[in-house]
């Protein structure tokens, strides 16, 4: 099915307003507004299409008996009317202008940030109109997402060794979703390991770039296997290798980058959902309770599993931990490789 820009998906929660919410909406039952999933690029992408599955969970009639209670601290919602959650693109800028919608957003638990891992690495290649750790609000990692190294089905290039020979041979180039993107630093980090040279050209969101790709305007990409999973399966991408420091049990017959010829290398993708800076501790629980009990609904799970995906999903605190052990950890990689923003 064709993702449209906007999808309003209805959401059977009954949450008691937080404290900066109240005021003239005061004796409503929270969410009393549409809750907006904003996703910083554009629909077909991973990121769009994890956010999609997170706000389906959410609306799933299975989840609302579990999560319906506990978003509202025990009561389930006593006849209150569904509410819309809506997934909202806001592309450009490699994120930061849905970013930093949110970033802008009032902390009344209506407005939430679906974004990966560039989240935390882009800020440490270029300057942001925000800061990516303090004016947000970690509400909990959604999924972990392995990356696969992709060529067109025509590509004369079969293995990783391949690869490596016609890099060293020819001037190739690589695409990514985004400046900053896992799928960035994992050409990146194939080029320190590797010892070749790739010329990045990214692009606004991984179904562009996989546009390129198709029609063999850029040789290769590490793209997320939630948005190539598709085009392998149909014959049009080969898969030379995942980036996972193991074979995915889902293709045994894929070896990983570090076994096919670069010892070392391991890299994944992962999405997660933030809130603005402010929002009440008790809002993000409250989320994360009803995306635990919705994405472990089988036909959630099973929408992840498809894409390649592990579904996490931490409490806010361990989250908040996660995201600053990862935003370290991408901070010195871009520095001992001497990756630049473009």
């Amino acid at each position: 099915m064709r993702p449209t820009r906007r999808a309003a998906l209805l959401l059977p929660l009954a949450l008691p307003l937080p404290a900066r919410a109240q005021g003239a909406a005061a004796g409503t039952e929270w969410p009393s507004r549409p809750i907006r999933f904003v996703v910083p690029y554009p629909p077909g992408g991973p990121t769009d299409l994890v956010g999609r599955v997170a706000a389906a969970a959410l609306a799933s009639g299975r989840a609302s008996e579990g999560s319906a209670a506990a978003l509202a601290g025990g009561r389930a919602g006593e006849g209150a009317p569904p509410v819309p959650a809506v997934v909202e693109n806001r592309a450009g800028a490699s994120g930061a202008i849905g970013a930093g919608e949110v970033a802008r957003a009032a902390p009344d638990g209506t407005t939430f940030l679906v974004n990966a891992s560039a989240h935390v690495i882009v800020p440490h290649l270029q300057p942001q109109p925000f800061d990516a750790l303090a004016d947000f609000t970690p509400v909990t990692e959604l999924a972990k997402v392995p990356l696969v190294v992709v060529v067109p089905a025509a590509s004369p290039i079969r293995d990783v060794a391949a690869l490596l020979a016609a890099a060293r041979q020819r001037p190739l180039t690589y695409a990514s979703s985004s400046i900053g993107g896992a799928p960035h630093l994992a050409g990146e980090l194939f080029k320190l390991l590797g010892r070749v040279e790739l010329t990045h050209v990214p692009y606004r969101g991984s179904g562009p770039a996989l546009t390129d790709l198709l029609a063999d305007r850029v040789n290769v990409m590490f793209d997320s296997l939630a948005s190539s999973a598709g085009h392998i399966r149909e014959g049009r991408l080969r898969a030379l290798a995942v980036t996972t420091a193991q074979r995915l049990p889902e293709h045994p017959d894929w070896p990983t980058v570090s076994e096919a010829g670069v010892p070392g290398y391991e890299i994944t993708t992962w999405y997660g959902l933030w809130g603005p800076r402010g929002l009440p501790a008790a809002a993000a629980g409250r989320m994360q309770a009803a995306l635990a009990a919705g994405l472990a609904q089988p036909e959630h799970a099973a929408r992840l599993a498809a894409m390649g995906a592990i579904r996490t999903v931490p409490p806010p605190a361990g989250f908040a931990r996660f995201v600053q052990a990862e935003s370290d950890r991408w901070g010195r990689l871009v520095r001992e490789a001497g990756i630049k923003g473009e």
